[in-house]
């Protein structure tokens, strides 16, 4: 199978991740979960100020009036999400978030989780397909499928997203879901990629803090971009925001990757169990 690869645009403070529909998607980006409306356009403003050109939102985030008013007709990267309530229909879902943004199209459109229960994901997969061919997605994709879901939506349609959006940090790293996700020429990308408070307190990460002269977060980034994964880590002020971009430039060591590696914890979600949505 063919497997994400990274690109350079030029810059060698920028990568790109080149997808399997053959655009390529900036691998480090800016999370807006939990950032109210009101206040996430200044955010995200802030956040290209500083280089950013990879937003993520969704419906379900009710932000994404903000959020278009924070990217303005910049040329940026731009992510939203069905939510399961609109499996049935995901064009009036997708037009609806299209109306919020300001745009005619995004970048890239997933289904926010499988939602098993409600057995729609594969219709809504189809709907996906569809608008991609209309040109209203350019890139489409999925969040939270494991490789059943996958298995199920490539069955039916013959279509392979481009991304999967999964929980992903140091103490869990859903190896199975990369490894099924690399397999198909996936792109993975991290949603809440530092994991809890106490992930940055701990002792092998505060050690390659120490010795990198990083924060603990952005030694955590690091490691999320050095296994080539996508990351949109969450910042709600200018500090973090500018840490955050800062650790495109931390390098760590083979022993200091595997260090992280080793943290792994199969019991570490903290966010839902896809099968139990």
């Amino acid at each position: 199978m063919r497997e994400p690869r990274t690109a350079s645009n030029g810059s060698s403070h920028m990568s790109e991740l080149v997808l399997n529909d053959g655009r390529a998607m900036p691998q480090l980006g800016l999370g807006t979960y939990q950032i109210p409306d009101a206040q996430v356009a200044a955010v995200v403003r802030a956040g290209l100020d500083l280089g950013f050109r990879l937003v993520d939102t969704a419906a379900m985030y009710h932000n994404e009036r903000g959020v278009g008013e924070g990217v303005a007709h910049d040329d940026v990267w731009l992510t939203t999400k069905l939510w399961h309530d609109a499996h049935g229909d995901a064009g009036a879902a997708l037009d609806a978030s299209l109306a919020l943004l300001g745009r005619d199209q995004v970048d890239l459109y997933l289904i926010h989780w499988p939602h098993p229960s409600g057995a729609h994901y594969v219709d809504a997969w189809r709907a996906l397909v569809s608008l991609r061919e209309q040109g209203l997605a350019r890139s489409i994709g999925v969040s939270n499928f494991l490789p059943e879901h996958l298995d199920a939506i490539i069955d039916a349609t013959g279509v392979t997203p481009a991304v999967n959006q999964i929980e992903l940090h140091p103490t869990f790293q859903q190896r199975a879901v990369q490894a099924a996700n690399r397999e198909r020429g996936i792109v993975t990308q991290s949603w809440s990629p530092l994991g809890q408070g106490a992930t940055l307190k701990d002792e092998r990460i505060v050690a390659i803090a120490e010795a990198t002269g990083a924060t603990a977060a952005q030694v955590i980034i690091a490691w999320h971009l050095a296994k080539g994964f996508s990351v949109i880590p969450k910042a709600g002020d200018l500090e973090h925001l500018a840490s955050n971009w800062a650790a495109r430039d931390v390098r760590l060591t083979g022993e200091q990757i595997a260090a992280i590696d080793a943290m792994d914890d199969p019991d570490g979600r903290m966010g839902p169990d896809p099968r139990e949505m």
